[in-house]
């Protein structure tokens, strides 16, 4: 999608590019307590997979381990890759496209809400919140078909 604005020097017509937004998610499983959600204190609300926005010069890697230690407190070694999730009306801020990790907490008794999280708890799958945010209901649903044997949720 395209725009064409005058340059703010020259006047000359400048063509303006619209894409979606990069962000990262990370799914946190252990077997004897779950899957790590965040409840978040900004818009849109609910509970969430840890995540949030590419910083610039930032690798999506590295994006995913930040965001993990800023919201949980958490400090998470990457297992693999979940998937790419990009429908344009996942996120009702903008477009975003998610790249969406497995991660391994390195000491998962570490849990803790900070930056924009209220809280950060472990819940079994078969007993999640209702109020999920973004499509995170449906990276959920994706893990759990993927990896559906307790020992196979390490992703990776």
């Amino acid at each position: 999608m395209t725009r064409t604005i005058p340059c703010p020097a020259c006047g000359a017509p400048v063509t303006v590019y619209r894409n979606p937004v990069p962000t990262v998610d990370v799914v946190v499983y252990e077997p004897e307590r779950g899957i790590v959600l965040v409840r978040r204190t900004n818009p849109p609300l609910g509970w969430a997979l840890p995540g949030g926005f590419v910083d610039y010069g930032e690798t999506v890697e590295h994006a995913a381990v930040r965001e993990m230690k800023e919201e949980t407190g958490l400090d998470v070694e990457l297992t693999g890759l979940l998937g790419v999730y990009s429908a344009p009306d996942r996120d009702p801020r903008q477009h975003t496209m998610s790249v969406v990790f497995c991660g391994a907490a390195l000491d998962a008794d570490a849990l803790a809400a900070g930056d924009d999280a209220a809280e950060a708890v472990f819940f079994p799958l078969d007993a999640l919140p209702r109020n999920i945010a973004f499509d995170h209901a449906v990276i959920i649903a994706d893990f759990s078909a993927r990896y559906a044997q307790p020992a196979d949720r390490k992703c990776g």
